[in-house]
């Protein structure tokens, strides 16, 4: 008899239990993220159209090394409007000062990662409204460089934050192994969130005892320079994209990110922050403080960037008082 109720009080609660998972949909941060892996992998088949398409559609926004494409007006409307109407409460900021117009619907994905959301959402997170959490969108980081051909440095880039702090992230690698012929799968999407960690690469270390700098491929300086010049590094890698550069970092190519200059923007560096950090790594200005995403905030980083994914203190430390005094926070 015993054993009878048993059976029946377990029965019960696997029975309670179901219905308990099957009504709690996933949290908000999870949805969001699940549809910004899609919406980034959309954003790629643009940006390669545009690119086969042979008309770029280029035009100079502040001047030569600052420019515009059809592939970035393109993807920016469709990841806004996509995120936009799955998630109608967000705050998106993207980089593009593009006018209101009705998008196409071929430009729009509805569409989520399922694999996402098999994932627990970090208890700090869990309760989170649409309306607390503001977008950061680069819809193409490396745009110069995608003008060139060089497509390994291109980026598309998705960032997520909460009171001010970047916790989530989706970076889209359209032309990644685009070299390696064509029985290689073409692109691939990283994502993370703080607390969970970060997936889609193979996190690799620079060997110890190895300083290698990863900067701006297009936008160097004297105090660039300078700043590189006092680390004293083994060597210096210059690529264009942010996006781009906080995955050398993660992937083991290069060992700090230095750029002491301010031009980068909170749409650069949010979905990057992101990811990183999830892995352990550290970023901020080059007074060692960190970034901020509010909707309100000022968009440029404007005393520079220092990244790394470990020893950070020893790249700060190299960090020189007159660059400090020349970059403003």
């Amino acid at each position: 008899m015993l054993h009878s109720s048993f059976k029946l009080l377990r029965s019960s609660c696997r029975s309670q239990c179901t219905a308990i998972i099957m009504s709690t949909s996933p949290a908000v941060l999870m949805r969001l993220v699940a549809s910004a892996h899609s919406v980034a992998e959309k954003a790629a088949t643009i940006v390669r159209k545009v690119m086969s398409g042979g008309d770029l559609g280029i035009v100079e926004k502040t001047g030569a090394n600052d420019l515009q494409t059809a592939a970035d007006r393109l993807v920016q409307q469709s990841i806004c409007s996509s995120l936009a109407k799955k998630f109608p409460k967000l705050t998106i900021i993207g980089e593009e000062d593009l006018p209101s117009q009705e998008v196409e619907d071929s430009l729009i994905e509805l569409g989520q990662f399922e694999e996402i959301l098999k994932y627990s959402c970090p208890i700090q997170y869990n309760s989170i409204k649409e309306e607390e959490i503001v977008v950061w969108v680069d819809p193409l980081d490396g745009t110069k460089e995608y003008t060139e051909g060089l497509l390994d440095h291109v980026t598309v880039l998705i960032g997520i934050a909460y009171e001010g702090k970047a916790i989530a992230g989706v970076i889209n690698q359209p032309y990644y192994n685009y070299k390696a012929g064509n029985n290689a799968v073409l692109g691939r999407t990283i994502w993370g969130i703080l607390g969970i960690g970060a997936f889609g690469f193979e996190l690799n270390e620079v060997p110890a005892g190895q300083h290698i700098i990863t900067t701006t491929r297009s936008h160097s300086s004297k105090l660039v320079n300078d700043c590189i010049a006092a680390i004293n590094p083994d060597k210096v890698v210059r690529v264009g994209g942010a996006g781009n550069k906080i995955i050398q970092l993660i992937e083991g190519q290069a060992s700090a990110y230095v750029f002491a200059s301010p031009g980068c923007k909170k749409w650069d560096t949010c979905a990057p922050e992101a990811i990183l950090h999830a892995v352990g790594g550290q970023i901020t200005d080059m007074h060692g403080n960190t970034f901020q995403y509010h909707k309100d905030v000022k968009h440029m980083n404007s005393a520079g960037v220092l990244a790394t994914l470990r020893n950070f203190d020893y790249y700060f430390s190299r960090v020189p008082d007159s660059v400090k005094q020349a970059l403003s926070p």
